[in-house]
């Protein structure tokens, strides 16, 4: 729905691809054309590359945008989009293999002289060398799957004795989730803030970043609140982050829109974490902070334009909340099942993403993200008052959502003063 907003208003006509357990969703009913691509697993839909590209062929559609997940960071996707000449809107296979795999993006980084967290420097293959690197960094460490994401393959070890056994849970829990169960080892930032950059680049070499935001409020690694800009940011740091952002842009040559995330210790000494090669979830946390659409600038991109800037600060403060279908006082158990009522909060300064309506039925086959609720103001109280109001004006009956967390998270003073870490739920149990 986000993407095909933008697509109209550029006059591209949009298909929307979807399998079985999708067909009543609004993005279904409000493209162009739709093709369905399978049954509702998404090894045999979302993930099916022969689907997806027929889908594409009988559509005559001369590019292909991937979202936020499934093959939008699949190289070999955007190489097949290649030797079939359709636009792959987003990086080249190069380009997403160089920063795809945490470890490569790491040497890579490296390479471009940006600040990264002392760790393995590798996969590790020989505990007992593990051990010793670990040992010389200092504990506590946190091991990491290489191809990971999402919270998955993780575990933090605080000591020598904890080692082995974390190392083979994060092993085995690495292979069931991507099929790689390589691991790699860095030092872990007690207190950090998870901040990213947002940037853009171009294919003539011109790079940009679009400011900050503040990821820090999470559960199990997964981002439940984003806001920007940062309230642990300053002007001096902004401008270091976001200098050695756009180097690690200019220096793998990225084209299109893409993500430099950092960890920032309560020093303001900051590491490179990741680069995620895609638009992302939280991106209208940026667009609603500077009135700037980042879907139109990566669809230029990939049409061969120049990025339309060189900096931008926010001129605005947005805050996003992540509506998911689940209880959060039974441990944020998922919460699928058929929406009897869906009012979403309207009014100045309220932008509300969403694909649910009332009648629709939640699967239970993907994400349990059902909404996003994005408020912006002059200032951080005046968004954070915003979001009360919205929160308190979002209606849905016949399934939990998370929506009563987040309007206890509004009203918590240390959230209120931005004293928090991406420890902070595991601190603060708000349910």
């Amino acid at each position: 729905m986000r993407v095909m907003r933008t697509c109209k208003e550029m006059g591209i006509k949009t298909v929307a691809v979807y399998s079985t357990a999708d067909k009543e969703s609004l993005h279904v009913r409000f493209a162009d054309e739709a093709v369905c691509i399978g049954p509702p697993a998404g090894k045999d839909s979302y993930l099916n590359i022969k689907s997806i590209m027929a889908a594409a062929e009988i559509t005559n559609a001369d590019a292909i945008h991937p979202g936020y997940g499934f093959l939008s960071e699949n190289a070999e996707f955007a190489e097949i989009c290649a030797d079939y000449k359709i636009k792959f809107i987003g990086p080249s296979p190069e380009q997403i293999r160089q920063m795809g795999d945490k470890i490569t993006a790491k040497e890579t980084m490296v390479a471009a002289k940006v600040p990264v967290v002392p760790g393995s420097g590798g996969l590790i293959t020989d505990i007992k060398a593990a051990k010793k690197v670990a040992k010389e960094i200092g504990y506590p460490v946190i091991l990491k799957a290489t191809a990971g994401g999402g919270g998955k393959g993780m575990r933090v070890v605080n000591n020598e004795s904890e080692f082995q056994k974390a190392f083979e849970t994060a092993q085995m829990e690495a292979g069931a989730s991507f099929g790689n169960d390589g691991i790699y080892m860095e030092k872990f930032i007690e207190e950090p803030r998870h901040i990213e950059i947002q940037v853009a680049g171009d294919q003539y070499g011109g790079a940009c970043h679009l400011s900050e935001r503040d990821c820090s409020i999470q559960r199990r690694h997964q981002k439940l609140v984003e806001e920007c800009p940062s309230p642990f940011m300053d002007s001096k740091l902004r401008k270091r982050m976001g200098a050695a952002a756009i180097k690690a842009t200019k220096f793998i040559n990225y084209e299109g829109v893409g993500t430099v995330e950092f960890l920032v210790d309560k020093h303001k000494n900051f590491y490179f974490m990741e680069m995620n090669t895609r638009i992302q979830v939280e991106h209208p946390v940026t667009e609603e902070s500077m009135d700037f659409d980042l879907i139109k600038e990566q669809i230029k991109i990939a049409a061969g334009e120049k990025i339309t800037g060189k900096e931008y600060l926010p001129r605005l403060h947005s805050i996003e909340c992540r509506i998911n279908a689940e209880d959060p006082d039974k441990g944020f158990m998922p919460s699928p099942g058929k929406i009897e009522t869906f009012y979403t909060p309207k009014g100045h300064g309220v932008r509300i993403e969403t694909h649910a309506y009332s009648g629709y039925t939640i699967s239970p086959f993907y994400d349990s993200m059902i909404a996003k609720v994005i408020t912006y103001g002059r200032t951080r109280e005046e968004a954070i008052a915003i979001m009360k109001r919205a929160l308190d004006e979002f209606i849905v009956v016949g399934i939990k959502t998370t929506i009563p967390f987040h309007r206890k998270l509004m009203d918590h003073p240390d959230f209120i003063s931005g004293n928090f870490d991406t420890k902070f739920l595991e601190k603060e149990k708000l349910v």
